[in-house]
């Protein structure tokens, strides 16, 4: 069941929000919780009820472990703590790997060796990679004696809440679960319940009208790359900027439809995506983008693996890895090795310019002035770019098929003339050559699309600058913001109810086949 369908909007969650503040006006949270527990792997289980066995399983096994270690707490116990750890972790790995990486590995040493090592299929299950550094992270958090949950239907919630369990935030035990001991929650909160709905509508319009709207201009290129097409200067780059955009207003969309949906419950999730088209470096678009990934990457397994404690090599070559091991959790291939590989690059290539600029300007300087802020902002997000394609190509063929045409091989056309720049003498005009159906879409409409894009990306506020004053999300992101647009700021008047709906039903208008989020994929 997806965020952006009508059978979610109209059906699952008026009911899931009615049956849990009734049961909640009854005073027993106990069965308010366990209403939501099932709502939530009702939910889950909607694409395939095979999956349900899979996250109960997984649940009884972490909390099983959980357990295991709160128990093992005396100093004379801790080779028998290690032991239950080392066993959960490996178990979570063991179980993600068999079901997304089994293939790719027996594809990889087939390769390598001439064997032909065959295993059957294998359905990756839904968000299971969602869930298992989840419980991984709360098996970490245990066994460093930071938190631990008693009660069983309790650790079902952490797990299987519906706001957060398809695609994230990644979120700690002690962030979320005492939020439902308040009393409070499970009565409704008016304001929270307006400011929840405002949310995800904005996040329902992101999807639908920005990033589906978007991809129209994507696909087919990449569909033409893949195919080795010969595709032009612009149109490798149109199609590349569409996906930049659509990935972009995709998550964004998902993040705050999950942030909405805990505020119809009173409940703050933390924040998970805070503009990172905005940010004036690689270090800090990893600080704004997937922040709750990002903090699992930092804090369970970089710095594990030893952070910066044991000198700079050692410092680049953990970023390196964590980076790494963090383009392969997104899927079961080399391209997404690759797009990994890059940002780890672009990460150690950003610490040392930092290192050669503070000793050129003074260990407290910083970018301040215009053209250096428009530098960072151009450099960083080119570099986000280029890496995109390895994340949206299929094969390593299509994606230097893209690379090859946004760097001129193909021809770069000048300004009003039907001639190219003399690298390879083709001919080509400013429209694009790529159907879809029978619909063939301009350079034009695609320029104007993605100029939209832009300004909203770049100059408009965040959904959390948007509803500042509410507060709506956890706040992970440590940066602040110089104030903009104070006129847009979100407060529960007639003025944004009548602008919000009218948005709304324009979206809901659109939901013509609902698509998935593309972070379901992982």
């Amino acid at each position: 069941m997806l965020f952006n369908s009508y059978e979610f909007i109209f059906l699952f969650l008026p009911v899931v929000l009615i049956g849990f503040f009734g049961i909640g006006r009854l005073k027993n949270h106990r069965a308010a919780i366990l209403w939501l527990v099932a709502a939530s792997l009702f939910f889950y289980g909607w694409w395939n009820p095979v999956y349900l066995c899979l996250i109960l399983g997984s649940i009884v096994f972490n909390y099983t472990i959980g357990a295991g270690l709160a128990s093992e707490c005396a100093p004379s116990n801790r080779f028998r703590k290690k032991i239950f750890f080392v066993t959960g972790i490996t178990g979570n790995l063991l179980l993600l790997c068999y079901f997304k990486y089994a293939h790719f590995f027996l594809d990889t040493v087939n390769a390598l060796t001439g064997t032909g090592f065959h295993l059957g299929k294998i359905v990756l299950p839904l968000a299971i990679s969602f869930f298992t550094f989840q419980q991984i992270a709360y098996l970490a958090d245990v066994y460093r004696g930071e938190t631990y949950e008693r009660n069983f239907l309790h650790y079902c919630l952490f797990v299987t809440f519906f706001p957060q369990l398809i695609a994230g935030p990644i979120v700690h035990h002690k962030e979320v679960l005492p939020q439902f001991a308040k009393n409070t929650i499970y009565k409704v909160n008016h304001e929270r319940l307006a400011l929840g709905i405002t949310i995800f509508c904005i996040g329902l319009f992101k999807k639908v009208v920005l990033a589906d709207g978007i991809a129209a201009y994507a696909s087919p290129v990449f569909a033409a790359a893949e195919h080795t097409a010969t595709l032009t200067f612009l149109e490798a780059w149109c199609g590349t900027l569409a996906y930049t955009f659509q990935i972009y207003f995709d998550f964004s969309a998902y993040s705050d439809m999950a942030i909405g949906l805990g505020q119809m419950f009173d409940i703050r999730l933390p924040l998970n995506f805070h503009s990172p088209y905005k940010a004036l470096s690689i270090i800090e678009f990893w600080k704004r983008w997937h922040i709750t990934l990002s903090r699992f990457l930092r804090d369970y397994l970089y710095i594990p693996l030893g952070g910066n404690r044991k000198g700079s090599p050692r410092r680049y070559l953990n970023i390196l890895v964590t980076m790494v091991l963090g383009g392969l959790w997104h899927g079961a291939g080399w391209t997404f090795v690759i797009w990994g590989t890059l940002h780890g690059v672009y990460i150690v290539a950003n610490h040392l310019w930092r290192t050669v600029f503070r000793s050129l300007k003074g260990s407290g300087a910083a970018v301040s002035s215009w053209w250096e802020r428009a530098l960072s902002h151009l450099t960083t997000f080119t570099a986000v770019v280029i890496a995109w394609v390895f994340f949206r190509a299929e094969s390593f063929t299509g994606a230097v098929n893209m690379l090859a045409a946004m760097s001129g091989k193909n021809g770069i056309p000048l300004p009003g003339l039907r001639i190219t720049y003399p690298l390879i003498g083709e001919r080509i005009t400013t429209s694009f050559r790529l159907h879809s159906g029978n619909f063939m879409y301009s350079f034009k409409g695609c320029f104007v699309f993605l100029l939209f894009l832009f300004i909203i990306a770049w100059f408009f506020p965040s959904t959390q600058e948007f509803t500042l004053a509410y507060q709506p999300a956890l706040e992970t992101y440590s940066g602040r913001e110089r104030p903009r647009m104070r006129w847009l700021r979100f407060t529960l008047s007639p003025y944004w109810a009548v602008l919000l709906a009218l948005l709304s039903v324009y979206a809901i208008i659109n939901i013509s086949s609902a698509t998935e989020f593309i972070y379901f994929t992982f």
